[in-house]
């Protein structure tokens, strides 16, 4: 029987759409052009650069990354997510992205946490993205709940002001509750309590980028505490007393400092010179930890639990809107050797509005050198010109 004539036509445009898409999404990665009057964080953008695998000893894919027991080439890490049941859609576009550039050659477990029992639904959904165990975490009351020491009255005066300096999420009290998750008590939960590393990964992200080595063995094998893609400037309307709190750790506690430290990173003041001032002495520059692949055994030292505690008490994860990127960031600037904290520029990587994309033929879909396809002003968010500038691309 012949196919009428609107149902070919219909059919032969689902084709073309469907070519359109499967190309946007394996197309070469192109150089950026700038257009004229484009603000330029710096001179020469490294991922314009090619850019190969890191240095050094690399574990490959091998029968010993098979699923399951047979996994012994695994070491104790896990792909970590904080979601809710309704952001399932936008975890599984994150998994197929991950899943399809690295981990089903590795397969690592996924571990995802929710302050409310994961549905059967989301269950069944996000263990069929992957062949790698997945474990669905409920978050103890405790680990969630606001602090008793928190005034409430005193909450809701402060995220007014918040609100009226156009701070975001400030009257968003899940919000402050998951910053302060992040911050210091996420790593405290049980089943994490035998791993050593892990991956972090939010709905709707994307990765551009196959990466074909254990990027969990790389951090151990290279003594490295703290891996990143993207380095940003903070709000410093939602932060104004986290660094002289900080100083006021420090000055009780110089032990903690490392004599191969990032001050000056966290202290520039020629950059943007307005944040600093509003920020009382601190530039904001942190480490946008939407992607952070780290060492928890950083966050269990007695260093990072005092820091975490003096800050917690402070009341500035609610009475301001202090993240854990900054939080995570000035930590490590100062805790940390700087040497052990790793630029992964080979993974390309997407969080909206920002990119980051390497010069690789391993890189698909995005644009080699972009740091965002929001408005040219976004690129004096970029902070890495200061990291590579005082630390390096190490």
């Amino acid at each position: 029987m012949a196919i009428a004539r609107p149902v070919r036509a219909l059919a032969l445009a689902a084709f073309v759409m469907w070519c359109f898409f499967i190309f946007q999404i394996m197309k070469p990665t192109v150089p950026l052009t700038l257009r004229k009057g484009y603000y330029k964080s710096f001179e020469h953008d490294p991922n314009l650069d090619p850019t190969n695998e890191p240095d050094g000893v690399l574990r490959r894919a091998s029968e010993g990354y098979a699923p399951g027991e047979a996994g012994t080439a695994r070491i104790n890490a896990t792909l970590l997510a904080l979601v809710r049941n309704k952001e399932l859609p936008g975890m599984l576009q994150a998994m197929r992205d991950l899943e399809r550039t690295w981990n089903h050659k590795f397969n690592y477990p996924w571990t995802f946490f929710n302050d409310v029992p994961f549905s059967e639904e989301f269950k069944k959904q996000t263990q069929a993205e992957t062949k790698a165990e997945c474990r669905y975490e409920l978050i103890p009351e405790d680990h969630w709940e606001v602090p008793s020491w928190i005034n409430n009255d005193l909450f809701k005066e402060s995220t007014q002001i918040l609100k009226e300096q156009k701070v975001q999420y400030a009257d968003m009290i899940s919000y402050h509750q998951m910053c302060r998750w992040n911050s210091g008590i996420f790593y405290k939960h049980p089943a994490l309590a035998d791993m050593q590393y892990y991956w972090r990964v939010e709905p709707n992200v994307h990765f551009f980028c196959d990466v074909d080595y254990d990027v969990f063995r790389y951090m151990q094998d290279h003594n490295k505490t703290y891996g990143f893609t993207i380095s940003l400037y903070d709000s410093p309307q939602s932060i104004p007393t986290l660094w002289p709190e900080t100083l006021k750790f420090i000055a009780e506690h110089p032990e903690y400092v490392h004599k191969n430290n990032a001050m000056d990173w966290l202290t520039d003041s020629i950059q943007r010179p307005k944040h600093n001032t509003m920020a009382n002495g601190y530039s904001t520059c942190h480490f946008w930890s939407n992607f952070e692949i780290a060492d928890m055994s950083f966050w269990r030292s007695k260093a990072y639990e005092d820091y975490f505690n003096h800050l917690d008490r402070a009341g500035g994860f609610f009475y301001e809107r202090w993240g854990d990127a900054p939080v995570h960031s000035i930590a490590l600037g100062l805790f940390e050797d700087s040497s052990r904290i790793h630029w992964f520029r080979d993974i390309g990587y997407q969080h909206i509005p920002f990119f980051n994309c390497p010069n690789s033929p391993k890189c698909k879909g995005c644009v080699t050198g972009r740091l965002t396809d929001g408005d040219d002003i976004l690129y004096k968010e970029d902070c890495r010109p200061n990291w590579f500038k005082f630390v390096g691309k190490g």
